[in-house]
C-alpha cells in the first residue's frame, strides 16, 4: 500500500487580492515545470493542510495549494462577504491566469470535489483531468442527511453533542438554527456553535476513531471558518441550481477522471459517487471497502496516489 511522499516546502508563496475584502493565500511546491495540479480543499471553509502536498511526486508535479475565501491562511478569516460558489470558481480562474497555466489537473475531496466539478463544467477546456474523493453533490437530501436526519442514527452519541447548543424548539431546521448562532453578534455564542458543528463533522469523517482529525476540527481557528462558511453555503443550497452538477455532467465529456469514495462514508454517502459515475462517462469509480470520508485514511491515500500517477501518465501521453 502506498503512503504519502516525504514532506516538502513551498518554493513560492503568494497573496492574491480578489474582491474586497478578500485576499487569497496561494503556494507552489514540487517541480515548477511539472504537471500543474490544483488542490481544492473541502468544507467549504476547511483550508489546506501541509500534508496535501504529499499526495504528489514532487519531481513530476507543480503542486498548487489555495485557501478559498475566508478559509485557512486567506483573509479575512470566516468572512461571508461575496463568498459564493460562483466567486470561488472565478477565483480559481484568477489563480490559473496569475500562474500562467493553460490547463491543470484538479484534485479535490468532499466540497473540494463539488467545487472542482462546478469549475470543470464551467471551464472544461482548462481541465486536463480530475481526481476526486468523497463526492458531495450538495443536493438538499445530502445536506439533510448529515445535518438534520440520517447520520444521526449512525452516531447518536455524537449527535447529542451536535444538538446541545440548539433548543428543542428550533431543532426542526438545524441548519437555520446554527446559522442564527454562527452569524450572531455574540462571539462566545458563535465559537460554541462553531465547535459543536465542526467537531460533529470531524468525529464522523473516519472509519476508525482518529483523535488527530477531531482535534483539528475542534481548533477554534478551523472551527469558526469551517462552521460559518459551511452553514452559509448550506442554508443557500450551496449557491447551486437544483441537481446542477448531474444535469451539467455532459460538459465533462472528454475529461478523464477517477472517483474515489469510501464504502462507509457517513458524511457523504456513496450514492453521491454512484450518481456522478452514472452521469459522467469519463469518471472511473473506485469504492474503497475499508474507508470512510477522510483523505487521511490509509486505503484512500493509496488509491488517490495511484490515481494521480495514472492521470500523470495519461496527461503526458496526450501532450
Amino acid at each position: 500500500m502506498l503512503t504519502l511522499y516525504p514532506e516538502i516546502k513551498p518554493y513560492a508563496e503568494h497573496r492574491l487580492t480578489v474582491d474586497a475584502p478578500h485576499e487569497l493565500y496561494l503556494e507552489e511546491s514540487g517541480n515548477p515545470d511539472g504537471i500543474p495540479v490544483l488542490v481544492v480543499h473541502g468544507g467549504p471553509g476547511g483550508g489546506c493542510e501541509d500534508y496535501y502536498r504529499r499526495f504528489f511526486d514532487a519531481e513530476r508535479f507543480r503542486i498548487i495549494l489555495m485557501d478559498q475565501r475566508g478559509a485557512g491562511r486567506s483573509t479575512p478569516l470566516a468572512d461571508l462577504t461575496l463568498n459564493t460558489t460562483g466567486h470561488l470558481v472565478q477565483d480559481m480562474e484568477t489563480v490559473r491566469q496569475f500562474l500562467g497555466i493553460d490547463h491543470w489537473l484538479l484534485f479535490g475531496g468532499s466540497w473540494g470535489a463539488t467545487l472542482s466539478l462546478v469549475y470543470a463544467e464551467t471551464h472544461p477546456e482548462r481541465v486536463s483531468g480530475l481526481v476526486l474523493r468523497g463526492i458531495f453533490l450538495c443536493r438538499p437530501q445530502d445536506i439533510h442527511w448529515f445535518y438534520q436526519q440520517g447520520a444521526s442514527r449512525v452516531f447518536p452519541d455524537y449527535w447529542e453533542d451536535y444538538l446541545a447548543p440548539i433548543p428543542e424548539s428550533e431543532r426542526d431546521d438545524l441548519v437555520a438554527a446554527y446559522y442564527r448562532r454562527l452569524t450572531s453578534e455574540n462571539e462566545l455564542e458563535q465559537i460554541q456553535a462553531a465547535k459543536a458543528w465542526s467537531i460533529w463533522e470531524g468525529r464522523c469523517a473516519t472509519l476508525h476513531p482518529n483523535p488527530r482529525v477531531v482535534e483539528r476540527f475542534g481548533h477554534p481557528h478551523v472551527a469558526i471558518a469551517l462552521a460559518r462558511i459551511e452553514c452559509h453555503y448550506f442554508i443557500n443550497n450551496a449557491f447551486l441550481e437544483p441537481d446542477q452538477i448531474i444535469r451539467n455532467a455532459g460538459r465533462l465529456d472528454g475529461i478523464p477522471g477517477v472517483i474515489v469514495h469510501g464504502r462507509y462514508d457517513m458524511v457523504c454517502p456513496v450514492d453521491n459517487a454512484l450518481a456522478l459515475s452514472d452521469a459522467w462517462t469519463g469518471g472511473d469509480l473506485r469504492i474503497i471497502r475499508d474507508a470512510g470520508h477522510s483523505a487521511s485514511e490509509p486505503a484512500i491515500v493509496d488509491t488517490l496516489m495511484r490515481a494521480c500517477e495514472e492521470m500523470a501518465e495519461r496527461i503526458t501521453a496526450d501532450v
